[in-house]
């Protein structure tokens, strides 16, 4: 297992500045304002060949000023016993604060390794403002500035002499399926992401919110490796009007980028709304596996609790993700929250299927035989041949002699034989066409090409307007002279 660095401090001193500096992305959302991050944000890291994991933490506050405050302090002491080196960032900007002093009380009682930044130092002058941070009783800081990179190469120099040794073990990282677990705020997405990991990983509250950033989290299951990425609610787009809120949603969506399978959260209580079915269709114009999850199931009351009337209602607002399968569970109780993951690995393995190009061409021809496509402009449309292009989804190519021709109706249809032939009933599917013209593009059909071929055009419509007035004028010569 890889070394484990935590990253500890009061609120705004700079932590997930730091922590993006280290792993050299963007990964950690920042901002002005104190208590941004509020879960523990794991990343690996690289410096000087040494491989380690960085963890970066809420913001330490001993009262009850924030209204997590309590539960940012239990995952800050989960991620310091976790972790092997601590770092303890103060602000040199603001100064020493009655927070920094007990963070450093509850530091030496550790009996870890631990290394004090003094962040925001952009001047030498700034040097001679530091003599109240000695009162802590410690012999040397590291001042340095996360934002600019000042200090940061000696600071990480030390740190990974002091890391304890590990055998870098060969990780597969292919073999991982990631989840994306989105939906609107308040739905339950946290519960479900702690219920599936097995403990208490995320801050979940009532209010709505709560989670800002896209938390990854590793599970296994029966064999199975699975990265569940926990997301921010996405809202309607104008209820969103604050810049990090703004960010959250910008990073859920990526998250949809990134996945092999979706989990659309709904809120079963509140019933199957608009937003629900939008956020879907973020998943389904990304082209990742999808899985609809009515929760809050324990909430309804045995009038409202009629899976088929909710499942008729979902298929009829979301019909673009009828492939998509549904299953009701709560995330509180664990209601069938252990089919989940099974469901995943189904989806997953059509997700990544691919097949013969000699079956699929036989496929196509016989879908075709059957359903002949309509005429264009009095011309038969003739499928070539077909073949299989990528995976993640599968995505197929028909090479045809009018690629424009094709009815979207005929396409689905299409599609529709796949899906029972192959079979490919869990995942979605991507059906292109491309014109068959035989000749060889090497340059490919750029602006530059269309250009040219414009020019050509020009100059031989001009050519053959020349030769007809030349053709013209002889007849009337030789008419002149008989």
């Amino acid at each position: 297992m890889k070394p484990v660095v935590a990253l500890l401090g009061r609120p705004n001193v700079g932590k997930s500045t730091l922590f993006n500096r280290i792993i050299r992305s963007r990964r950690a959302l920042v901002d002005d304002f104190p208590g941004v991050t509020r879960d523990r944000h794991y990343a690996d890291a690289l410096w000087d060949d040494v491989e380690f994991t960085v963890i970066d933490t809420g913001g330490f506050l001993s009262s009850d000023d924030d209204y997590f405050a309590s539960q940012i302090k239990d995952q800050l002491t989960a991620a310091a016993d976790q972790a092997d080196v601590l770092i303890f960032i103060m602000d040199g900007r603001a100064g020493l604060s009655p927070y920094d002093r007990e963070l450093a009380d509850f530091l030496r009682r550790m009996s870890k390794p631990v290394f004090y930044l003094i962040n925001k130092i952009e001047s030498y002058k700034q040097h001679d403002e530091l003599s109240e941070f000695y009162s802590l009783g410690i012999d040397h800081f590291y001042k340095i500035s996360a934002e600019h990179g000042i200090g940061i190469g000696d600071f990480l120099d030390d740190l990974v002499k002091a890391l304890p040794e590990y055998e870098q073990g060969e990780e597969d990282e292919d073999s991982r399926i990631k989840i994306a677990i989105v939906g609107r705020p308040n739905v339950g997405k946290s519960s479900l992401a702690n219920r599936l990991f097995g403990e208490q990983r995320i801050v979940v509250n009532e209010k709505a919110g709560t989670t800002r950033d896209a938390i990854e989290l590793s599970v296994e299951h029966k064999g199975r490796q699975f990265i569940l990425v926990d997301t921010a609610g996405i809202r309607r787009k104008g209820k969103v009007t604050r810049k990090i809120e703004k960010f959250s949603i910008l990073k859920s969506l990526k998250s949809l980028d990134e996945c092999d399978v979706a989990l659309i959260l709904i809120d079963s209580d509140e019933g199957i709304t608009d937003q629900d079915i939008t956020i879907a269709g973020y998943a389904e114009d990304r082209g990742c596996g999808a899985m609809f999850l009515l929760n809050k199931w324990d909430l309804l009351d045995k009038e409202r609790k009629s899976i088929k009337k909710y499942m008729e209602e979902l298929r009829y607002k979301s019909k673009f993700l009828s492939y998509a399968p549904a299953m009701t569970v709560s995330a509180l109780t664990g209601q069938r929250c252990h089919k989940i993951l099974d469901e995943v690995v189904k989806i997953h393995k059509e997700y990544c299927h691919r097949i013969n190009t000699g079956v699929l061409n036989r496929i196509i021809e016989d879908a075709v035989y059957r359903e002949e496509p309509s005429l264009h402009k009095g011309k038969r449309l003739k499928f070539f041949y077909s073949t299989q292009v990528a995976t993640k989804p599968p995505c197929f190519v028909c090479f045809v002699n009018f690629s424009k021709a094709v009815h979207f109706s005929y396409k689905r249809y299409l599609i529709n034989q796949l899906r029972q032939m192959i079979p490919l009933k869990l995942t979605p599917i991507k059906l292109y066409f491309r014109e068959k013209t035989g000749k060889i593009k090497f340059s490919g059909g750029s602006k530059e090409d269309e250009r040219i071929f414009q020019k050509k055009k020009k100059h031989n419509t001009k050519k053959q307007k020349l030769r007809k007035e030349q053709s013209k004028r002889k007849r009337e010569r030789d008419r002149d002279n008989s």
